[in-house]
């Protein structure tokens, strides 16, 4: 029969756990970039994800010849671009 799990039991647990990640060497741990801007001798200047969204089907509607009936795909297409620039960019 299995044991039902008390609420000290749950937090023993997760304190080992904690431990055992504050006993990493500083080098097993992932590294995570800090901004996803380019680096450059400019301030930084983070743009929120809808913003940068929107730019980027802009630009697609411009290369496209200002044509319209267009604006889902081309706004679909911007988030793919940057929601995938952000995924490459955090497995980095």
């Amino acid at each position: 029969m299995v044991e039902k799990r008390t609420k000290a039991d749950r937090l023993e647990r997760r304190t080992e756990q904690l431990g055992k990640r504050v006993d990493r060497h500083p080098d097993e741990i992932e590294k995570k970039p800090s901004t996803l801007a380019p680096k450059s001798d400019e301030p930084t200047v983070l743009i929120p994800m809808e913003q940068q969204i929107q730019q980027r089907a802009y630009e697609l509607y411009e290369q496209r010849g200002r044509t319209d009936g267009d604006d889902l795909d081309d706004w679909l297409q911007s988030e793919r671009e940057i929601k995938g620039g952000r995924a490459k960019a955090a497995t980095a």
